[in-house]
């Protein structure tokens, strides 16, 4: 009988240590993680619950103000305004983002191999080039006097525009920031896409064909539902980096005119920084932060579900 049972639970601590391997694989990712990005985090909302200003910088002592920085954010009249604005810039980001991106992977595959090749080293050289450099060659681009871009619509018969600054009102300046960060991001939204795409079986069209079916058929019937948690997660990374963008728009605006471009990463860093007031700048980091972690998660939970369903 004792004979029995040993093997037993040997067998039990065995599948257990399976059971836990996964977790020990993970453990120094997580810890890593944790420490990189916990201790930022932890330390945000430890400054957001103070009244920690310049004199407290150089003093290293602060007053406890318990949620006072947050009721002054919230009863803040800009907060409608920003708010707003960057939950309209990041839904036009990203879906410029999709759409464009979504286009080119299907050019990709309709090219030949060395010419697919090519577009493909052309669009990984864009998305490698740190946004602050290509932010700055874009700045030359739309410079008025002797920018190429205002050179060019001219020459093409737009109106004399060499010396139109693209700043000056909230609508193009938001268009120039738009372009430029669709620039930046279609690259690797569209390789991840292309790498999807290759993974469809050609049967599938091949078949839909014989049946009769036109082109818009086959991408509406075949290559969307394929592409369903790609396009998933393509458009959470859109959502967590389109949200965030801060470089682009401080070159290029600073958040004028008028604070017409002011978004919430804009506002933290004036409010802390130009204000010298760090507690309401870190409070207003961590609503960022909380609104971002509710949308993505609201979007997973839906992906997720959509996924059992199929």
């Amino acid at each position: 009988m004792l004979l029995e049972k040993a093997p037993t639970r040997e067998r039990t601590a065995a599948r257990r240590r399976r059971s836990l391997l996964p977790y020990g694989l993970l453990l120094p990712a997580a810890a890593l993680l944790g420490l990189v990005l916990g201790y930022p985090l932890v330390r945000l909302v430890v400054i957001s619950l103070q009244d920690y200003g310049l004199r407290s910088l150089f003093t290293g002592t602060t007053r406890f103000a318990g949620g006072d920085n947050y009721a002054a954010v919230l009863a803040d009249p800009q907060l409608a305004g920003v708010l707003g604005r960057s939950l309209g810039f990041c839904a036009a980001l990203v879906a410029g983002t999709l759409v464009i991106a979504s286009g080119v992977a299907l050019l990709l595959r309709g090219l030949g191999r060395r010419m697919r090749t090519a577009v493909t080293l052309c669009l990984i050289a864009a998305w490698a080039l740190p946004n602050v450099a290509s932010t700055l060659v874009w700045q030359w681009l739309f410079q008025p006097g002797y920018g190429v871009v205002n050179w060019l619509l001219t020459r093409l018969g737009f109106g004399d525009l060499t010396q139109h600054d693209w700043t000056t009102t909230p609508a193009s300046a938001f268009t120039l920031v738009w372009l430029l960060v669709v620039w930046q991001s279609v690259p690797f939204a569209a390789l991840t896409l292309h790498a999807g795409l290759s993974q469809i079986p050609r049967s599938y069209y091949e078949a839909a064909a014989l049946d009769g079916a036109g082109a818009w058929r086959m991408h509406r019937t075949i290559t969307v539902p394929f592409l369903q948690p790609i396009l998933g997660l393509v458009t959470i990374l859109s959502v967590i980096w389109d949200f965030t963008v801060f470089n682009q728009i401080w070159i290029l605006t600073q958040g004028g005119p008028g604070g017409g471009t002011t978004t919430l990463g804009i506002w933290t860093f004036t409010r802390a920084f130009s204000r010298n007031d760090f507690g309401q700048g870190a409070a207003i980091a961590v609503v960022s932060v909380a609104l971002l972690v509710g949308l993505t998660a609201v979007y997973v939970r839906r992906l997720v579900r959509s996924g059992e369903d199929l």
